[in-house]
């Protein structure tokens, strides 16, 4: 057995994880991220972790990355030029659109309808109809549609083609075909066709969903060649996998024809790596807290499980496409503190300082006072960063903050505590979030906090939502690259069914499932996994009659019983929105199948163990700001804690790629493998 890479980029940092597969020892390292180009930082500490671990390049079997190239081609708008196929009569499908305007009742007064990913002038129509049964109604006029595609060519530049063509969910027979013609008068670009992306009936998201796909496959299709290229230059045959959005992998090809299931492939690994350690710890409700230098990204998995959602959503754009329910808000390390002219009340994001310039603290040019830089002046981060590699500018930090205490004519480090606070609530919101507003009780789950700033603010986090314990793994603030290297591939499939519950039988809906099961089971195979260690997962989406949103549900073919489906659903729906409707019957709308390889057998690292007393780690005395007054702490050094350790707040923990902050009132005990599990002292 060799050895497993999981590189996961940030907006301000790109971590890196080196699994040992025999002995499960790990390696890991964080340098700063490249944004003009992702791909440098990828290699290049990829490169640096294995010679300092003196890890030859072809020991490496996997490269398993987790990557935000789609999900920046979209925010920033750099996507290709597409061109799209319809039916004929349905060319204003994108501009049309759902009625929704997002926001309140007034809302379509100042709400800027975005553009269409697909142009109109590269809309086209295909001379065909199929009707809702797959039954041809008109047949293709491929001279017609050639004629067309010639004409598109002339006087529009495409850089991939999308067809979506009325009921092709059900037969996509015609969309094939359009495809071959395509493929011979655009030979040199990628054409994505809607019945192989998402066959489901609802024809705006089928589109809009296989419009994106083509949007951003060009910008991934280079990035995932260069990235196998730098590899293959480096002298490594490991295989390449990206993170799904949904917390699976899939391997290099199939993310490049299908790119729209890696739009929030940045996240999902944060929460894959939360999942892993949550079972280590023998926890199984646990709110994350993903805190970077840009942004926070929280989730909520249950019984062991990250919930999934049927939407990804990046900006403006909503597509069908499975993902981890993370909720994203402005508020990171380096989000910038300012006070408005006008109101004089002080505001924290969502614009940051990146990792250039970055925080005053860091010393590269900053000027803004940040997040980072309120931790530096109240105490909370220590001068050194990084085992040492990185000295923190604790006086320009000072200067940065007191323009924010000036402009509000108060104490220094009543600024700093406020800039914090103010920063802990806007995560707070985005909690509530996936919990409170999801029907959840957030004292019934535990919160992990990881990233780079999250260990530094989830105590407080764990206070503000009542959640305990509070729970900070080894190594948080590369947890998304242990997410990256310990999570499974997934191969997913969906198909329209559409029938009222009275109108279908269990055996039908079994052999329906079943049928897809086959078909992702075969395609896993593939990709070179053994069938022994294939998991076969279902999901059924149900709705009462009428609805437009269905409620999903996983199940089993075997024993699959209509009845308790029904129950179940009334059961979630209740839950969810406090009533059900009786008298109306139900309606299965879509069918799901997902097969998953075989789990990492990476065992979780077991430390030495000790006594209560930390004192063996103790670096240091030192004094900071809490409860509106200076107080003295201990600083600790992660790395020699032994298990069974008690820290007392107020106290600090270092180690090389984050900082943990135990709260006065609060105990921070070290589990058998390294995890800090906080609990609120009684009558704290």
């Amino acid at each position: 057995m060799g050895y497993r890479l999981g590189v996961d980029v940030g907006g301000t940092f790109t971590d890196l994880l080196l699994i040992d597969e025999t002995t499960g020892e790990t390696f890991r390292d964080k340098v700063p991220s490249t944004p003009s180009d992702p791909s440098q930082a990828v290699i290049n500490g990829a490169r640096g972790l294995c010679e300092r671990q003196n890890i030859a390049a072809d020991q490496i079997d996997l490269f398993l990355h987790g990557t935000t190239v789609a999900t920046n081609a979209v925010l920033e708008k750099k996507i290709a030029k597409v061109g799209l196929i319809v039916t004929e009569g349905h060319r204003h499908l994108m501009q049309i659109a759902r009625s929704l305007v997002p926001g309140g009742l007034a809302a379509w007064i100042i709400w800027p309808k975005p553009e269409p990913m697909a142009a109109l002038q590269r809309t086209i129509e295909a001379p065909e109809r199929m009707d809702a049964k797959g039954q041809t109604v008109r047949a293709l006029d491929e001279a017609e549609m050639r004629s067309r595609l010639e004409k598109l060519k002339a006087s529009e530049e495409v850089e991939a083609l999308t067809i979506c063509l009325m009921n092709s969910y059900v037969d996509g027979s015609h969309e094939k075909a359009v495809a071959a013609i395509c493929a011979e008068v655009f030979p040199d670009i990628p054409i994505s066709i809607s019945s192989d992306i998402l066959p489901e009936m609802q024809e705006y998201e089928r589109a809009l969903t296989t419009v994106a796909n083509s949007a951003v496959r060009p910008a991934v299709a280079r990035y995932v060649g260069n990235l196998e290229k730098e590899l293959k230059d480096w002298g490594t045959k490991a295989k390449l996998n990206l993170l799904r959005s949904d917390g699976g992998l899939m391997s290099a090809e199939k993310s490049a024809e299908a790119p729209v299931n890696l739009l929030m492939s940045g996240p999902a690994g944060g929460v894959a790596g939360a999942v892993w350690v949550a079972k280590s710890a023998s926890v199984k409700n646990v709110l994350t807290l993903d805190m970077g230098g840009t942004s926070t990204d929280v989730a909520l998995i249950e019984a062991g499980s990250a919930r999934l959602q049927r939407e990804t959503s990046v900006g403006d754009l909503n597509v069908r496409a499975s993902s981890i329910d993370v909720k994203t808000v402005g508020a990171g390390g380096g989000s910038i503190a300012f006070v408005p002219e006008l109101t004089k009340a002080l505001r924290v994001g969502p614009e940051s300082a990146g990792a250039v310039p970055g925080p005053v603290a860091y010393g590269k040019g900053g000027e803004l006072p940040t997040v980072t830089d309120a931790n530096v002046v109240l105490g909370y981060l220590p001068e050194s960063l990084l085992g040492g590699s990185f000295t923190l500018d604790r006086e320009g930090a000072q200067k940065a903050v007191q323009t924010i205490a000036d402009a509000l004519e108060i104490d220094l480090m009543d600024a700093a505590a406020g800039i914090i606070d103010i920063v802990n609530e806007n995560m707070f919101g985005a909690l509530r979030l996936v919990s409170v507003q999801q029907g959840y009780d957030p004292r019934d789950f535990a919160l992990m906090g990881f990233g780079g700033a999250g260990p530094l603010h989830a105590n407080a986090m764990g206070k503000l939502m009542n959640s305990w314990p509070v729970i900070i793994p080894p190594s948080p603030g590369v947890l998304c690259a242990y997410g990256d290297a310990t999570t499974r591939q997934r191969v997913e499939t969906q198909r329209s069914f559409n029938e009222m519950v009275q109108n279908t039988t269990d055996g039908e809906l079994t052999s329906y499932l079943d049928s897809l099961g086959a078909q992702v089971k075969q395609e896993l195979e593939a990709e070179d996994v053994a069938p022994r260690d294939i998991e076969l997962l279902y999901e059924i989406d149900i709705r009462y009659a009428g609805q437009a949103f269905e409620i999903p549900l996983s199940v089993e073919p075997e024993g699959l019983s209509i009845e308790s489906l029904i129950t179940r659903f009334d059961t979630e729906h209740e839950r969810l929105f406090t009533f059900n409707l009786d008298e109306t019957p139900h309606e299965i709308v879509n069918v799901r199948a997902v097969a998953l390889g075989k789990s990492a057998d990476v065992a979780p690292p077991v430390i030495e163990k000790g006594d209560a007393d930390p004192s063996d780690a103790k670096t240091r005395d030192h004094q900071l700001y809490m409860d509106g007054r200076m107080q003295d702490a201990v600083i600790y050094d992660r790395a020699l804690l032994k298990a069974g350790n008690r820290i007392a707040g107020p106290a600090i923990v270092t180690e090389m790629d984050s900082t943990t902050l135990v709260h006065s009132g609060c105990e921070a005990l070290v589990d058998a493998h390294g995890n800090l599990i906080i609990t609120l002292l009684e009558g704290a």
